[in-house]
């Protein structure tokens, strides 16, 4: 079986140690070991901690021994988005200017999945301070897409993205601002979770936008999804914006399954600009849905180019507020993309960003009232058209390089304004062989609905057991 140990999901890893079929030291071995070979191909990591890694595998073996109850995750190997702190480690946030920063105190997320016995692998590749939505990192180096590494892993988690898809790890974290977890996800064919705003703690996270951040899991699976989820929900003390909600368990949810469930096809917007290889391989995913019991009907939506506005206004203000130091001291540490999109933020008049902030509350109702009347969740592409590459995305890419960058989250930037969740499913691959995903769209905490719904669909195909040839 060790040879197989890279093809496993989080939830098969998981209960084989548990049921000590396999050694955490065994499995971290073989990760360590596929980490260090495919790292010079991917560049998924910014540091890899394979030392302290085998000793903490070690110990989860050595629990075991003793009997001990293993958590959730116990022995698993999981690395994440380099921008959640860990007290007395360096966090560079994928930048020059924190290169060397080290954090007083751990990142909340970490620490429940720690909690629950998961390992820590490394910190993983991404966008400068989660800025950008191709994977493109002047300062640490691209990642690149484990299908085709030519073509990009999506950002702002690309590490985290093409990690998972790459058979590297089990599962990563990232952060969503406008699509940074479902982006990813997308480019590289994995499942992704934006969960409702304040369903996960972003206490230890870098910020970039203070209310439009989201922190959120890339799997293999949607039950994977569902398992590192509710591992790290819930209310934070240290986070007063984190719900009190109580957290359901989504994983036995799944066995609810679909049927009698309605999803709703928006009929202007989000399909608007889909490219018609990707548009059939995300409706051909409706008909699966439809042979699984789940009613598929038309809705409108609201003024989306609205929404994504006022997202802009309020994202750009706040992560210049947030970098108004450094843009002062350090301008030149930024790449060039990355501070000419936090620069106008210094000028967007203060009335403009508190009415854009007092309109998301109508506007969350709008949406619920209009899009999602009468249906549990929105079906939309994922990314509406195929992967580009890194060449035609970068500076200097052509004509058409700024509509194609700001076209990669033309599906997405709407639910972090609104606040509701966002789930990615890989749906097959366009003729390039690179992935297309749905996304599915919800309520505000109705993230159990959306991983019933995204689960019926991965029971009836097996897109998510494709992988790379690595």
């Amino acid at each position: 079986m060790s040879g197989d140990i890279h093809l496993l999901s989080l939830v098969e890893l998981a209960d084989a140690i548990a049921a000590r079929e396999l050694s955490a030291v065994e499995v971290m071995r073989a990760t360590v070991a596929r980490a260090e070979r495919l790292q010079p191909e991917l560049n998924c990591f910014i540091s890899l901690q394979a030392e302290a890694a085998l000793e903490s595998a070690a110990a989860a073996d050595a629990a075991l021994a003793r009997d001990a109850e293993p958590g959730p995750l116990h022995g698993v190997p999981l690395a994440h988005k380099d921008m959640f702190y860990r007290a007395g480690h360096v966090t560079t946030c994928g930048s020059r200017i924190r290169r060397d920063f080290v954090a007083d105190h751990d990142s909340t997320a970490l620490a429940r999945l720690h909690a629950a016995g998961a390992i820590y692998l490394g910190g993983l590749n991404m966008a400068e301070f989660a800025t950008g939505p191709t994977g493109h990192n002047e300062h640490w180096g691209d990642c690149r897409n484990p299908w085709n590494r030519a073509h990009i892993s999506g950002g702002s988690s690309s590490g985290s993205g093409a990690a998972v898809a790459g058979r590297v790890v089990f599962g990563a974290l990232g952060s969503d601002t406008g699509g940074s977890v479902r982006l990813p996800s997308a480019c590289n064919g994995v499942v992704g979770l934006k969960p409702t705003n304040g369903r996960v703690s972003r206490y230890g996270l870098m910020p970039l936008s203070h209310t439009l951040d989201t922190v959120g899991p890339l799997a293999r699976t949607v039950r994977d999804a569902a398992r590192l989820t509710a591992t790290i929900a819930g209310h934070d003390p240290h986070d007063p914006t984190s719900s009190r909600r109580p957290v359901p368990d989504y994983e036995a949810a799944l066995a609810e399954g679909a049927k009698g469930l309605r999803i709703g096809v928006p009929t202007s917007y989000f399909y608007d600009v889909a490219d018609d290889e990707v548009r059939t391989l995300v409706e051909r995913s409706l008909d699966v849905f439809r042979d699984a019991g789940v009613a598929v009907v038309e809705v409108s939506v609201p003024d989306i180019e609205r929404i994504n506005h006022l997202s802009n206004v309020i994202l750009s203000s706040e992560a210049a507020a947030i970098h108004e130091p450094w843009l002062s001291t350090r301008p030149e540490d930024y790449q060039v993309q990355v501070r000419s999109r936090y620069e106008p933020g210094l000028h967007v008049p203060a009335v403009k960003y508190i009415q854009a902030l007092a309109t998301r509350g109508g506007l969350l109702r709008e949406f619920v009232d209009t899009a999602l009347a009468g249906v549990d969740a929105l079906h939309t592409p994922g990314i509406p058209f195929p992967i580009p590459t890194r060449e035609e995305t970068n500076v200097g890419g052509g004509d058409r390089m700024a509509e194609m960058v700001a076209g990669l989250s033309w599906c997405t930037r709407a639910a972090n304004y609104l606040g509701g969740p966002g789930l990615i499913v890989p749906c097959g691959f366009t003729g390039s062989g690179l992935p297309a995903s749905f996304q599915l769209m919800g309520r505000p905490f109705s993230e159990a609905t959306l991983f019933r719904l995204g689960h019926a669909y991965q029971s009836a195909t097996d897109w998510h057991t494709r992988a790379p040839d690595l």
